[in-house]
């Protein structure tokens, strides 16, 4: 704790975490820093400067120094060349099955979005799609119906969210969370029985932009943690 640069880091822990560091006090220790004079003990440390990052308590049973595991790891990683290799290693193991998770959970939504897709098509081709319409006007239906989605979901069509995002490639479901994924997929299945009874257009928004509210909520509220894992399984 005579290092100037462990005192650094522990001034920058506490004042990240702790309200009632002394910021003051700790200027001055951090000037002396390094020298031969200066001499630090974990007491002196929590008790000049309010820290809380450490705990020091004496007696034979339960006494001695203990640290946040934010401090102990660098302390170890100080001590010990090897084990700082360890925890790089492994934070970059952490790091790609949790990229490779969400990336894993994302792909999978889109893809079930994208069968769900085929039935919405279907239900627009049964029951929209009239004899006498030309396949400009066909395909302007198709794209009409995806839009009402895509206001039901992103609260603006797929015109103004490419306006909004000059330069991003793809579309606006490209860039879609998991969460909407989820809903977008119910959200197709629940548009073709709609579809199928008749619904005005109008009636179908409404009450589309209701379920794609309502399911939000409740996803947003979840951890998708464990459906992660499912997945990965």
């Amino acid at each position: 704790m005579r290092n100037r640069n462990t005192i650094e880091f522990l001034g920058v822990w506490e004042g990240l975490h702790n309200p009632d560091f002394n910021r003051v006090q700790f200027e001055a220790v951090k000037s002396e820093a390094g020298l031969n004079r200066f001499v630090m003990t974990p007491t002196k440390w929590i008790e000049q400067m309010h820290a809380i990052g450490m705990t020091s308590r004496a007696g034979r049973y339960g006494g001695g120094t203990y640290a946040h595991s934010d401090i102990a790891m660098s302390f170890a990683t100080w001590i010990s060349p090897e084990f700082q290799l360890y925890i790089m290693k492994d934070y970059r193991c952490l790091k790609a099955d949790e990229n490779s998770r969400l990336s894993l959970g994302w792909n999978l939504n889109r893809e079930i979005s994208k069968l769900n897709y085929r039935i919405h098509t279907d239900a627009i081709k049964g029951n929209l799609i009239l004899p006498e319409l030309t396949q400009e006007q066909i395909a302007y239906k198709y794209a009409n119906e995806v839009d009402l989605l895509n206001v039901a979901l992103f609260g603006k069509t797929a015109k103004k969210w490419r306006e909004e995002n000059e330069g991003k490639k793809g579309n606006i479901r490209d860039y879609a969370t998991l969460q909407q994924l989820l809903v977008l997929a119910n959200l197709e299945s629940y548009n073709a029985v709609l579809i199928g009874q008749k619904k005005t257009q109008g009636d179908r928004l409404k009450l589309l932009r209701e379920l794609a509210l309502q399911q939000l909520q409740t996803l947003n509220s979840l951890s998708m943690d464990n459906l992660a894992r499912i997945e990965k399984n």
